[in-house]
């Protein structure tokens, strides 16, 4: 489709993209054709739904409805995420007479609020179906919540003159209630984008937000409701209805004790009707939760005394309930046994245990093993590990080498895993060994744990992540839960931390939360809500990061170390939104809960030292960059201490703070490439060329902006640099001349959106209008926004991940195209039409059509292309993967989806110029520290140059793309012929404003 207009059906339906709608309301407004039909479209809509309600209900229509607003969290993805949701179509028609239902409803409302006079509306139902809240008047009178159990009740028809009546008076929001009302709740949101911005806009909005995605992405539906109303709160507190909606998509999004603190604050509001159900909730919510706290701390408690009290009674109803904490207590308790016979008196445990999990005679094994030892020499070393146990001191170097030639291997792995626990140094080979000499597999999969910890210190991390992989496998095949979510968590972190991979992450953490629950560990719950949180903060969905934070300390909110964790977490939350007093208020008060910063709280200092000094801040960052100077930190982290101490130290003593930084700039250019690596290059990089131009040295700063991408020869003409470091902003330019222009904005109040829209001034895009071809140079957020140079000027990214020497001739290898492909039938997504070969005879093309365009093929054959097509669905989900999918056909294993790693790993040695014609397919994650995107991806394989959009193209494209590449082979260079084609695309179809979002990058 080649305009707006054709967007009309599908916009009334609710089928057109959420992403989309801005742009097509914008139109609406502005087309006086499009104003009558969508009218038109509307009533026809609503005539045939009531008159669908007159007829006899389908098996279909008193089937079971959804539920209106989701009871229970939705089930997270596990490792192998599920596929995307596939397109929506109209929706059924089974709805319709909870429909008319609604809009009877909203039909009484609108005849109060008129001065005409009332018509005979039916009166409201003695309870409501939908939980939640909304803001339309006569709509949000209190009545019992009953959840739909069969289909919907009939309903008197609405006159289509009421409904009339609400759109003439441009109604939007009573349009939309009776939507929610019916179910449906994309139309609603279509309505509400309509409608004037306004605090109980947004409050429905959330609702509808909430509902929309249901089925598919629940997460990803709760944290966009729980934004907006996080949004509605701060400008309005006390809102009745967004309160009520925020308890809803908190106790969806499993955080209970948040979420009685929400209807606590309804209650307080004094509603009648609304504060007794709020009060209600709020109860059972916490009790609920808290009881299973309480739960696991008698557990907890009732191990304490196994090892002191030869007489304390055996935990075995503790041991069926929660086998986890008590076989933690059971090891201590076998390894401290002074005699034969008080390790005899523990196989009663020891069986609980083994019927715990699930049959066996591993633990009973233990007991008599330990039982048959030589207790005249083995009951003083009991003693004396019990001792230093109980002390929670270190064990002496000394002890620690008897016990290894002891013989006593239970001692030895015991002693050694508390010094592991503390951080303190290990021979992590002696400790492997004797822990697999055991023979217990819960041991052998510490030890596992603990090799992959070396191999990450050895910067083998493909080691690690293979290795912990496999002890995974093997856990859960003992079904060892405490250990499987134990290793669930180091891969969180090893993919946050050390990998940068927040999906992978966000998999391991959801399905390590879910076993936590299920096992009733109160503790590793509340680790689990931690790494969640920073799951969250990765992809930038600072309010669900936030709540989960807030959750962990409702858990223990007396608890100094993790009152500094979370303040900590969510200074650097609040200023990721530019909050920065709010950032300084939680900062101020981790530094008063006596605990480490830590390597965010270390981060966030030197940011705001940016904003003027804050007392004690210069201690708090020494001891807290000191802490993490302890022990061996690699190369990548020494550099990026250094980069934070140099940032804070710029604004009290510039000298000392520009020497740090250029030398951790310089430590992180010759360091093993690791996630730490880089973001020591971003920071030092940002905060240098900031510092450049704010003194005016705009030719230095065009220098360090080359550097930071890796660019050998910055050009000295035709070139532009665009750098952000959070709120300073530096633009470059050098024109046809050379001249050097640039613009310092230290001004920003606001994140980055969704295109590079007025970052570079009007000024400099004129001095760039001379130019045959312009070479952006943008590192991190900037690299991969659409729209950073008007549509007449020629231009592209680039990157210095160049490769060595000049690329083969683009006659010299194969053109790939890949086409016409036979994507799973699950995802439901439509076939595109078949691409038409172009005219003339190329014996260089291969073509993957069909099932035969699997992701391994399409990688093998990229191998010998100099050119590749891809034309398929492209999928951006922060659940599947860091950076878009292209949807394929599926392997024999159902895997279907080519990913941004999988084309940097395989490599494309004869440098292909590649065009990715898919939805999305340039969108990039929003890493402050590096791009990741497919693009990218390609270019750091070997491409020579990648175009691609960063939004939803119309079928159409692919001739775009098409002409793009005959522009090329007649002699353009790419940006040129990029440029050309979009501007004869706009001259022939104006509204197709898409073509304004395909880059291209080299």
């Amino acid at each position: 489709m080649n305009s707006h207009c054709a967007h009309l059906p599908a916009f009334v339906d609710g089928e057109l993209p959420l992403e989309n709608h801005d742009d097509f309301r914008a139109h609406l407004a502005s087309c006086e054709d499009c104003a009558v039909r969508f009218h038109d479209l509307l009533q026809a809509d609503i005539l045939g739904r009531l008159a669908h309600a007159k007829a006899p209900p389908t098996p279909e229509a008193t089937g079971i409805p959804p539920t209106p607003w989701p009871l229970t969290p939705s089930e997270p993805a596990g490792v192998r995420a599920p596929p995307p949701r596939p397109r929506r179509w109209r929706p059924h028609w089974s709805h319709v007479g909870a429909l008319a239902l609604a809009l009877a409803a909203v039909g009484t409302w609108a005849a109060r609020v008129t001065r005409e006079p009332s018509s005979p509306w039916p009166a409201p139902a003695p309870t409501r179906s939908l939980e939640a809240r909304l803001t339309s008047g006569a709509l949000d009178t209190h009545r019992p919540y009953v959840p739909m159990r069969g289909g919907a009740p009939a309903a008197a028809p609405l006159p289509l003159r009421e409904l009339a009546r609400l759109e003439d008076r441009q109604d939007w929001r009573g349009i939309a209630s009776a939507y929610l009302l019916a179910g449906d709740p994309r139309q609603a949101l279509n309505y509400l984008g309509n409608a004037p911005a306004s605090p109980d806009v947004d409050s429905d909005r959330a609702v509808a937000l909430a509902l929309a995605h249901a089925g598919a992405s629940e997460q990803a539906s709760l944290d966009e409701a729980l934004a907006v109303l996080e949004d509605v709160l701060r400008k309005q507190p006390e809102h009745p209805q967004a309160l009520w909606n925020l308890a809803l998509v908190l106790r969806n999004l499993d955080l209970p004790l948040l979420a009685a603190d929400a209807f606590d604050a309804v209650a307080t509001l004094g509603e009648p009707g609304w504060g007794e159900e709020a009060k209600a909730k709020a109860r059972a919510l916490r009790e609920q939760t808290l009881a299973r706290g309480r739960a696991w701390k008698q557990a907890f408690a009732a191990t304490q005394d196994l090892m002191a009290d030869p007489h304390a009674p055996l935990p075995l109803e503790e041991a069926a309930k929660l086998p986890g904490i008590v076989r933690l207590a059971f090891y201590d308790a076998v390894r401290a046994a002074p005699s034969k016979d008080a390790a005899l008196r523990l196989l009663p445990l020891a069986d609980a245990l083994d019927r715990a999990y699930g049959g066996g005679t591993v633990l009973r094994a233990t007991v008599t093993r330990v039982a048959a030892r030589n207790f005249q020499k083995r009951g003083p070393l009991a003693q004396d590990y019990a001792r230093l146990v109980r002390g929670r001191t270190p064990f002496p170097p000394a002890f620690l080498e008897t016990l290894r030639h002891s013989g006593e291997d239970d001692l030895y792995v015991g002693a050694l895993g508390y010094e592991l626990q503390a951080g303190r140094p290990v021979d992590v080979a002696a400790f492997a060994r004797a822990a697999d000499g055991l023979g217990d597999p819960w041991f052998h999969l510490i030890a596992e744990r603990e090799r992959a910890n070396q191999e990450v210190r050895d910067g083998q991390w493909w080691k690690a992540e293979a290795r912990v992989l496999e002890a995974l496998r093997t856990c859960e095949a003992e079904r060892l839960d405490y250990r499987c979510a134990d290793l669930r968590a180091w891969l969180t972190d090893m993919y946050l931390i050390e990998l940068h991979r927040p999906a992978e992450a966000q998999a391991h953490a959801l399905a390590g939360w879910r076993l936590a629950k299920q096992q009733g560990e109160w503790q590793q719950e509340r680790l689990f809500l931690q790494e969640l949180a920073q799951v969250a903060r990765f992809h930038h969905v600072a309010p669900t990061s936030g709540a989960y934070l807030r959750e962990s300390l409702a858990r223990v909110p007396d608890d100094p170390a993790q009152r500094g964790y979370v303040h900590r977490n969510l200074a650097t939350l609040a200023w990721m939104d530019f909050r920065v007093d709010e950032a300084r208020r939680h900062l101020e008060r981790a530094m008063e809960s006596g605990t480490p910063l830590g390597l965010n709280g270390a981060g966030v200092l030197a940011d705001l030292a940016r904003f003027g000094p804050m007392p004690g801040a210069a201690d708090a960052l020494s001891r807290a960059l000191s802490g993490l100077r302890q022990g061996q930190p690699r190369p990548g982290e020494r550099a990026l201490l250094d980069a934070l101490q140099g940032e804070f130290e710029l604004e009290r003593d510039p000298a000392a703070g520009r020497a740090l930084l250029n030398s951790a700039l310089t430590q992180a250019e010759h360091a093993p490439d690791d996630m730490n690596t880089r973001r020591a290059r971003a920071r030092a990089s940002a905060a240098l060329i900031s510092d450049a131009g704010r003194t005016g040295a705009y030719l230095e700063a065009l220098t360090l902006v080359g550097r930071q991408l890796q660019v050998t020869e910055v050009p000295e003409r035709c070139v532009l640099a665009v750098s952000v470091q959070h709120e300073r902003t530096l633009t470059v330019a050098r024109g046809p001349s050379g001249a050097v222009l640039g613009d310092f904005n230290p001004t920003r109040t606001a994140p980055l959106g969704q295109d590079a829209s007025g970052l570079v001034p009007p000024a400099l895009q004129q001095a760039l209008r001379g130019c045959e071809q312009v070479q952006a140079l943008a590192p991190p957020p900037v690299n991969g926004l659409p729209r950073l140079l008007a549509p007449d000027i020629a231009w592209s990214y680039r990157s210095g991940h160049a490769t060595v020497g000049p690329p083969p001739p683009v006659d010299g290898g194969t053109h790939l195209v890949v086409s016409n492909v036979d994507t799973p039938a699950a995802l439901g997504l439509p076939r595109l039409p078949p691409m038409s070969p172009p005219p003339g005879e190329d014996a260089r093309r291969v073509r993957l059509e069909g099932a035969r365009a699997t992701p391994a093929r399409v990688l093998e054959a990229m191998s010998t292309a100099t050119e590749v097509e891809i034309h398929t669905h492209g999928v951006f989900s922060p659940e599947l993967s860091d950076a878009s999918l292209l949807m394929l056909a599926p392997e024999r294993d159902g895997r279907y989806a080519l990913t941004a790693r999988q084309v940097r790993a395989h490599g494309l040695p004869k440098a292909p110029l590649v065009f990715l014609a898919a939805c999305g397919a340039a969108r990039t994650a929003p890493f402050p520290h590096e791009s990741f995107s497919l693009p990218v991806a390609f270019l750091d394989a070997g491409a020579r140059a990648v175009m691609a959009a960063t939004v939803d193209i119309p079928d159409s494209a692919g001739r775009f793309f098409n002409d793009v590449r005959e522009r090329i082979h007649a002699g353009a260079a790419p940006s040129v012929a990029l440029r050309d084609e979009r501007q004869a695309w706009l001259q022939a179809s104006p509204g197709d404003r898409w073509v304004h979002d395909v880059l291209l990058f080299e």
